[in-house]
C-alpha cells in the first residue's frame, strides 16, 4: 500500500498570515489587471464628467419649466435627460470592455478630451444661463411688487395720520369720562386686587417649597406682634406692593434715567397729560400677555422685567421654582410657570395702567407711605387686620405700610397699614 504522508499543520500565531504564501502567489498572478489604454482610458473618463454637466443642466431646466409650467421645455428637457443616462450607461459598458481588452475601442466613435471638455464647460454655462434667467425673473417680479406696495404703505400712512388726528380730538372727551375719582378708585380697587391675587400665588409656592413663613415674613417686617398668625401675609403683601409703586411719582415709573425727575408736586403741561393718557387707551385697548410676546422691547415689557428682577431674587427663585416637582430644573425664565406668569403679568398690568391714569391728571395724582411707629389715624389709614376693640385705650401705632396711599386733588385718600399695639 502507498499512501502520501502529509506534513502536520503548524499553529496559528499573529505574525503568520492565514493562507499560505503559495497559495496567496498564484491568486495575485490570477487577478492582476492588464494594462490599459491610457489615451483611451482619460477620453472615457472626460466623456463621463461632460455627460454628467450635461445631465445636470438638463435637470436644472427641467425644474424651471415647472415654475411657470412649460410644456414644451419640459418635453425637450426630459428627452435631454434619456439621452444623457444613455450616453452615460453607454460609456459605462465601454470602459467595462476596455479593462478587459486593453486593445478595445481604437475604433469607438469617441471624441478627444478637449472635445469632451468643450461639452462639460458648456454644459456649466448652461447651468449658469438657466440660474441666471431664474434670478433675473425673480427681480422683474419684485420691481413689478414694488409700486403696489408703495401704494398700501401710503394708504396705510394715510390711515394712521387720521386715526391720530381722532384720536387727538378724542383726548377732551375721553378726559371728561375717565379722569374722575370714581374712575381712579376702580382701577386703583382692581391694582389692589391683582396683588392680593399674587402674594396669595407666591405664598402658597413658599409653603410648598417648605419655607418658614414667620421667619420669611420677620425679614421683611421684623419684630412686628400680629394679632393673628395668619396676618403675617400682610408682610408679604406690603413687600409686593411697595416693590410694584416704586418708582410710581415719576414719569416714566424709573425706567428712564437714574436723573428723572419726580412729577409730585407740579402739574404736567398739556402734552404730557395728553401723552400719558393715550398710552393709557392704547394699553387698556390690548391683551398685556400678548403684547409681551409680540413686542417684547416695549416699555410695558421692560417695567415687567424690571419688576419683576427687583421682586425675586436668584436664589429665591430658584428656591420656591426647584422644588415643585422632583422631575423639573429651576426655571431659567419667570415666564415658564403660566399660573404665576399670567398673575404676575395682570398685577404689572394693572399697576401700569394706574400709573398712566395717575400722569393723565392735572395735577398728578402723588402716593404716599407711613413710617412704622406714628401714630394710627382713621382720617387716612385703614386697619387691615379690621381690629374692633382697643384696650386699655391705648393708642395704635403703625407697624408697616401694606398699600401705599393716594393723594388727589382733593386731599389725601386712603392709606391702608397694619396697625400694632404698644
Amino acid at each position: 500500500m502507498k499512501v502520501i504522508i502529509l506534513k502536520p499543520d503548524q499553529p496559528l500565531s499573529h505574525n503568520q498570515d492565514f493562507l499560505p504564501q503559495k497559495e496567496l502567489t498564484v491568486k495575485n498572478s490570477e487577478t492582476q489587471i492588464k494594462p490599459l489604454n491610457i489615451q483611451l482610458a482619460n477620453t472615457v473618463i472626460s466623456s463621463v464628467f461632460a455627460t454628467a454637466s450635461s445631465f445636470e443642466a438638463s435637470y436644472l431646466q427641467l425644474q424651471t419649466a415647472h415654475v411657470p409650467f412649460n410644456e414644451e421645455s419640459i418635453k425637450v428637457a426630459d428627452k435631454a435627460l434619456v439621452s444623457a443616462l444613455q450616453k452615460l450607461s453607454d460609456l459605462k459598458h465601454v470602459y467595462r470592455d476596455l479593462c478587459k481588452n486593453p486593445d478595445f475601442g481604437d475604433d469607438l466613435p469617441i471624441g478627444s478630451c478637449l472635445e469632451a471638455q468643450v461639452e462639460e464647460n458648456q454644459s456649466k454655462l448652461r447651468i449658469l444661463g438657466t440660474v441666471s434667467n431664474s434670478l433675473q425673473a425673480e427681480i422683474d417680479q419684485k420691481d413689478s411688487e414694488v409700486p403696489v406696495l408703495k401704494k398700501k404703505l401710503s394708504e396705510v400712512q394715510k390711515f394712521n395720520s387720521l386715526s391720530s388726528k381722532r384720536l387727538c380730538s378724542s383726548l377732551n372727551l375721553n378726559s371728561e369720562v375717565l379722569l374722575t375719582v370714581k374712575v381712579f378708585d376702580s382701577v386703583l380697587n382692581d391694582a389692589c386686587r391683582t396683588m392680593h391675587k399674587f402674594t396669595k400665588i407666591l405664598v402658597d409656592l413658599m409653603r410648598k417649597a417648605g419655607w418658614d413663613l414667620d421667619l420669611a415674613a420677620n425679614s421683611v417686617h421684623s419684630d412686628v406682634d400680629y394679632v393673628k398668625g395668619g396676618h403675617n401675609r400682610y408682610a408679604f403683601l406690603s413687600y409686593v406692593c411697595l416693590v410694584m409703586f416704586k418708582g410710581f411719582n415719576l414719569e416714566g415709573f424709573g425706567l428712564e434715567s437714574e436723573g428723572e425727575v419726580s412729577c409730585n408736586r407740579f402739574g404736567l403741561d398739556s402734552v404730557k397729560s395728553n401723552s400719558a393718557l393715550k398710552q393709557l387707551l392704547e394699553h387698556v385697548s390690548s391683551n398685556p400677555m400678548e403684547l409681551l410676546s409680540t413686542n417684547p422691547t416695549c416699555e410695558f415689557s421692560r417695567f415687567c422685567e424690571k419688576k419683576y428682577q427687583e421682586l425675586m431674587h436668584p436664589a429665591m427663585e430658584s428656591s420656591i421654582f426647584s422644588n415643585l416637582d422632583q422631575n423639573e430644573v429651576v426655571l431659567n425664565s419667570w415666564r415658564s410657570l403660566g399660573k404665576f406668569y399670567e398673575s404676575f403679568v395682570n398685577m404689572a398690568s394693572s399697576v401700569w395702567t394706574l400709573h398712566k391714569l395717575a400722569f393723565s391728571f392735572d395735577p398728578v395724582v402723588d402716593i404716599f407711605q407711613v413710617e412704622r411707629g406714628v401714630d394710627f389715624s382713621m382720617v387716612y389709614m385703614e386697619d387691615v387686620t379690621r381690629r374692633c376693640t382697643v384696650p386699655n385705650k391705648t393708642r395704635l401705632k403703625v407697624g408697616f405700610t401694606v398699600v401705599p396711599g393716594i393723594k388727589s386733588i382733593n386731599g389725601m385718600r386712603s392709606c391702608l397699614s397694619v396697625d400694632v399695639q404698644l
